[in-house]
């Protein structure tokens, strides 16, 4: 049985927004469910009553009321959902215009700078003039080459607020990744920083962004927001640039006139990570977002107005698109920008302390480092105001989540959660008023009908196998950009199952404990003697291992079959000796099975992860097996690619 790790309270339960809803669903449609298992099963049994009841519930607000919650569920793709209704995704996000704190803004090593709300709605309303004054308007493209602070989600707010669409990039990405991305969308406007701070050093962004506006003609204004370079650079080296200030120097604000748009009018284009090829990107709409994400955060994590929201994330990921939708629930939000670990490993929770925080967010790789380095945050700062952790980015080992209750704070709410870009959202998560089981996420999402396929098709339990989802869901793509026929979207999704959304994950719902384990990407799936294994089977094992810091697994073509080959990353001071070889055969075989022990171990210097802290299984296979990885700007750390394609002629010749 898996370990029980924390059970919600009488009292706790019955103050969560989650409980509110299902009394509010009760009593709505002369129902009684009694509990979040009961409240699932009605959502995708009755899929358009569950969007309208969580519709008013969260307080969607519009100009002009939907004529029905979904035309067709059978069109799946192209569902129409909310037909009718006018609204505006910033407006529904500015809802709060008082003295609350709406915004504050950490960067590396800088003292904390807030905005209230009504500083905020202010702030948003004049780059709102700078843009209409700059000939944007209803489906023109704005986008961002942005570090997380306050700047960025002004524009993204002014941007759709006048019925723009809105994406960005991190200033971690280099100029020809963020090319790559923004240039397909042709961008009119592109909003931009003269620096930021990374490890107490100061990484000048102007260079870069000259290339970005260079490599994508459609850019006429460049607004360059202040952070930490020469308030007075010169910016005459960037086509139509004009800092932050002087762009909204003529504008006075005041009240802001909102675009009233159909509910699936396009937002934000997300883009897919890249490592494999050019980024995709997924149109999203303000509807479908601001719907689904709101469901998420204060239904799945109880968000309330007088919580502190704090997410490590940037803005390449959609986490930080999901952060910014707290905004709606009048909540303060943490924009934090720098290494979460400088000056040290408890810099990021004396952060906690001293702010506050409530409800918190991170990745399992983050967590992997405290685990790793042996931190005990409980014991070094007071976190008595945190009562919530959220965790995504890639699978968290059973141990991961031990370590949370055992080193952070025994009572609070671990909410492991899953998703994607693709989605910007969540297909499973956690709910406060439910029991938290080790390396299980607590169950689907409300309205998600999510499953595990064999690969004929047919539902599993307690088996491992792909997540699907059978049924449509307002935040999944319109469509992808400059796709008219819709054969890229359906191929990402549809090609598997027909009529059926295959997401790429490989999972295992357990009808014990009614969660959902999940074992990497199922596109990085291990396949030796055609048996599946996940990849993070092997690293929920072998990085209990002191001696490992961290691993990566990949399949190799072999001799008509498939081999796996693991590489560790060795902690300090430690190397591969036959005795650590031995130790991970033996644990493997053991707590795993024969099958899971590699072919080869290989000691490696770096594990590559993408920007957003997944792990690359995918690109080390190209190069194993010869294909390009054509965007390594994708990357945090690159250059760990050269180890591997040094290895290639040696791992092909045995």
């Amino acid at each position: 049985m898996t370990a029980l790790l924390w059970q919600p309270s009488a009292e706790q339960i019955a103050a969560a927004n989650m409980t509110r809803f299902r009394e509010y669903v009760n009593a709505r449609h002369s129902l009684a469910l009694d509990s979040y298992d009961s409240l699932y099963r009605w959502s995708v049994d009755e899929i358009p009553a569950f969007w309208a009841a969580a519709w008013d519930f969260l307080g969607i607000q519009t100009s002009t009321p939907y004529e029905t919650p979904v035309e067709d569920l059978s069109v799946f793709p192209g569902t129409n959902w909310f037909p009718g209704a006018r609204l505006n995704f910033a407006e529904n996000l500015l809802r709060y215009r008082d003295g609350q704190t709406a915004f504050i803004f950490v960067g590396e090593t800088a003292a904390p700078r807030r905005m209230s709300y009504a500083q905020l709605y202010e702030t948003v309303s004049r780059v709102a003039g700078g843009l209409r004054a700059a000939g944007v308007g209803v489906g023109d493209r704005v986008a961002g080459y942005m570090p997380n602070m306050i700047e960025t989600a002004v524009g993204m707010l002014a941007a759709t607020a006048i019925g723009a669409v809105w994406s960005s990039c991190a200033t971690d990405i280099g100029p020809a990744a963020a090319a790559d991305r923004l240039g397909q969308i042709e961008p009119t406007v592109l909003f931009a920083v003269d620096a930021y701070r990374y490890k107490d050093r100061v990484f000048d962004c102007l260079a870069n962004t000259a290339q970005v506006v260079e490599a994508i003609p459609s850019i006429e204004r460049v607004v360059v927001a202040h952070y930490a370079g020469d308030p007075g650079a010169d910016l005459s080296g960037i086509r139509g640039a004009v800092s932050f200030d002087d762009f909204i120097a003529d504008q006075r604000g005041g009240d802001l006139v909102f675009e009233q748009l159909p509910f699936d009018h396009p937002a934000v284009v997300m883009f897919s990570s890249g490592t494999t090829g050019k980024p995709k990107c997924l149109v999203q709409s303000g509807g479908g977002i601001l719907l689904n994400q709101r469901k998420e955060l204060v239904l799945h994590s109880d968000l309330r107005r007088d919580d502190t929201i704090f997410y490590v994330t940037t803005a390449s990921w959609m986490m930080w698109n999901w952060l910014l939708s707290a905004l709606g629930a009048g909540a303060t939000i943490v924009l934090f920008d720098g290494n979460p670990a400088y000056p040290d490993i408890g810099a990021l929770w004396r952060l906690i302390a001293d702010l506050g925080v409530t409800i918190f967010g991170t990745s399992a790789s983050y967590i992997g480092l405290l685990k790793s380095q042996g931190y005990q945050p409980k014991d070094e700062v007071d976190l008595s105001a945190l009562r919530s952790i959220l965790q995504t980015g890639s699978a968290l080992s059973p141990e991961g989540f031990a370590y949370v209750y055992e080193a952070i704070k025994a009572d609070l709410h671990f909410n492991s959660i899953s998703g994607g870009t693709d989605i910007n959202g969540c297909f499973a998560l956690g709910s406060p008023a439910q029991p938290v089981y080790a390396g299980q996420l607590q169950g689907p999402g409300l309205g998600m009908k999510i499953k595990c396929y064999d690969p004929t098709g047919q539902p599993l339990r307690d088996e491992e196998g792909e997540l699907v989802c059978e049924a449509p869901a307002p935040s999944m793509p319109l469509y992808f950009w400059d796709d008219p026929e819709g054969t890229r979207y359906h191929d990402a999704y549809f090609d598997v199952f027909p009529g059926i959304w295959r997401h790429g994950d490989y999972v295992m719902f357990d009808s014990q404990t009614g969660g959902i384990t999940f074992f990497g990407r199922s596109d990085a799936v291990l396949k030796p003697s055609g048996v599946r294994i996940g990849t993070a089977e092997i690293y929920n094992q072998v990085e209990k291992l002191p001696q490992i810091a961290d691993s990566l697994a990949i399949g190799q073509d072999w001799q008509g079959d498939q081999r796996i080959l693991l590489f560790v990353k060795l902690a300090p001071g430690e190397d591969l000796t036959d005795e650590l070889r031995a130790a991970v055969v033996k644990t493997l075989k053991e707590n795993a099975s024969p099958r899971h022990v590699p072919a080869k171990l290989i000691a490696a210097p770096d594990i590559p992860y993408t920007l957003n802290g997944k792990k690359v299984e995918t690109a080390v296979t190209n190069l194993v097996h010869g294909r390009p990885v054509t965007n390594r700007d994708a990357l945090i750390n690159p250059e760990s690619l050269d180890f591997y394609e040094g290895l290639v002629e040696e791992l092909r010749a045995g």
